[in-house]
């Protein structure tokens, strides 16, 4: 059976009524892969088998974000949208020069925010961010930026001066060993003290040094983050995992599992899994 479907049992403890995935993709044979992108993952993981892994880890809500496979072509992410019957949004990958038509179709289907990706593959790089937003702000979105935060000093500048909301992803994905104490963790706080930025709990494994099954330093920086601002993370799946060979992909309930032993009480779950990210989604 693949990695990527439910395989064994559930989460040890149920997520709060209303938990939000803010990150998941979805592919399909039926949408090309774009050149600049990566392959689509050779088995196609699709709306139906995300839903099967939905339901074993007992989340209601979902955030589709933009696949780089597909780049700007942001219609398989949008036809895995009607699948949720309003019960899912969506990141697309936004451009400066997309039409307000096309915006508007947009967000009329779900989605609620723009992929900004500071890696090989990303269809739109962080120095779209200001322009992208230009485009964005009246429907009320926000950017969702991915980059190494071993590299937070070169960025912090440009992120200093945006003014609206934007999310981290993936525990700011410090590509280089990185402790609680390291300058460019602590320039990560003063960005969340401003109150425009999030950070995503999510891809754990794609930055962790020490690796599974606990991921140690990783969950070294999500500990203070959550202690610094609850008010200010969310979490997400990153289903597939498809940075990962099919048959090592990550036991999602495993996932869970760890994540969860981070968060150090019920009131702080509630406002990772459902108040924080409901209010980002508009659910």
């Amino acid at each position: 059976m693949s990695q990527r479907v439910p395989s064994s049992p559930q989460p040890k403890r149920p997520l709060p009524k209303g938990a939000v995935d803010t990150h998941c993709h979805v592919y399909s044979p039926d949408f090309a892969d774009q050149a600049g992108g990566p392959p689509s993952p050779s088995d196609y993981p699709d709306v139906e088998q995300y839903q099967a892994m939905q339901a074993w880890l007992g989340f209601e809500h979902t955030v589709i974000v933009q696949a780089n496979a597909h780049q700007h072509d942001n219609r398989c992410m949008l036809a895995a949208l009607s699948a949720f019957n309003g019960n899912a949004r969506g990141v697309a990958a936004v451009t400066p020069d997309m039409s307000d038509d096309t915006l508007a179709r947009l967000h009329k289907a779900g989605v609620r925010g723009a992929r900004i990706m500071e890696f090989e593959g990303g269809a739109v790089g962080i120095k779209s961010l200001h322009a992208v937003n230009a485009r964005i702000a009246d429907l009320g979105w926000h950017c969702i930026v991915q980059f190494d935060g071993s590299l937070m000093d070169t960025y912090s500048p440009f992120l200093n001066n945006f003014e609206s909301t934007y999310i981290l992803d993936h525990v700011m994905k410090f590509q280089s060993p990185t402790g609680v104490n390291d300058p460019q963790f602590k320039t990560l706080l003063k960005l969340i003290d401003k109150g425009n930025c999030y950070i995503k709990l999510s891809a754990i494994y794609e930055s962790s040094r020490t690796g599974g099954p606990l991921y140690e330093d990783v969950g070294a920086l999500a500990k203070a983050l959550i202690a610094h601002a609850p008010e200010r993370i969310l979490w997400g799946t990153n289903w597939p995992h498809a940075s990962q060979p099919i048959d090592q992909a990550p036991n999602d309930a495993h996932l869970q599992d760890v994540i969860d032993s981070w968060i150090p009480d019920d009131t702080t779950r509630q406002k990772i899994y459902v108040d924080n990210p409901r209010k980002l989604y508009d659910f």
